[in-house]
């Protein structure tokens, strides 16, 4: 078996900007095993140094958001020495930008971003996505979005992710057997879409998930048991006049960026007629 892929995580602050693309990342291969290492905090060269040596002759690749100017040319020159694969996050967008608009960054690791009303309206709609997740409470008026479609194709994680784009998401699970709450049919229908996913890659993410369930409730994996969900989720989706999103092979950044486009196009019709 292959040793993980190693993604070093190199900031002068905490962090946590680069641990969101390593994030986004891991989620393109998902047949790869991750092992993440934090080098928070950092300071001086032989920081640095202390980590391009943990990564040497290693499947490794050094992830690093460095504000300061003298430690980005040196992380760039040391890891070039090491033969170690690296991807400066900040460097070349901070030039860019310098370039554009003949202002100069601020250069300061720990900024943090403003206390803004967009800010609150993320996090006000994060706190909405897991409160109304999976059918749960009586938010689907409340919502910007609905999402409707059978178990394991990503309603969470997407209504999260819209979440923190400033969108109130609510999802609703296809469940065989299980009727629909009634106010889904009572909602604007513009703003309700479907979520499929091919039969056998939804088997295989299940097969996954009942290993990891101790190997217990096996119909729920099952082919034929899925084609049934996914015919009585299509049956659902035309009851509701709603699109459709097929999202085996896409990320979650990529389908709820699809999701917003088709609710905005939808309300823009409505509102032209």
């Amino acid at each position: 078996m292959s040793p993980p892929v190693e993604l070093h995580i190199i900031s002068d602050s905490s962090g946590e900007t680069a641990a969101r693309l390593v994030v986004a990342l891991e989620a393109q291969f998902p047949d790869l095993e991750f092992e993440e290492i934090r080098h928070p905090r950092v300071e001086t060269v032989d920081d640095l140094q202390l980590a391009v040596n943990r990564a040497k002759g290693r499947p490794a690749v050094l992830v690093y958001t460095l504000v300061d100017e003298t430690l980005r040319d040196s992380m760039r020159a040391l890891c070039r020495s090491g033969r170690v694969h690296y991807c400066d996050l900040l460097g070349h967008p901070i030039d860019a930008v310098r370039r554009v608009s003949g202002q100069s960054a601020r250069m300061e690791a720990t900024l943090r971003p403003p206390l803004n009303s967009a800010y609150f309206k993320r996090m006000e709609a994060i706190e909405f996505a897991v409160k109304f997740d999976d059918g749960v409470g009586s938010g689907l008026h409340e919502a910007d979005i609905v999402l409707v479609g059978v178990s394991r194709t990503s309603k969470t994680p997407l209504s999260i992710y819209l979440g923190y784009l400033g969108r109130k998401a609510a999802n609703v699970p296809v469940v065989k057997g299980i009727d629909p709450p009634e106010a889904l049919f009572d909602v604007d229908p513009t703003k309700i879409v479907g979520l499929t996913i091919d039969a056998e890659r939804l088997a295989e993410i299940r097969r996954v998930r009942v290993r990891a369930m101790g190997g217990q409730n096996k119909q729920y994996a099952k082919l034929l048991e899925i084609y049934e969900e996914l015919e009585e989720a299509a049956a659902l989706h035309r009851r509701l006049g709603c699109p459709v999103i097929e999202v085996s092979d896409l990320s979650i950044e990529e389908t709820a960026h699809r999701i917003i486009r088709l609710v905005e196009q939808r309300q823009a019709e409505v509102a032209a007629s």
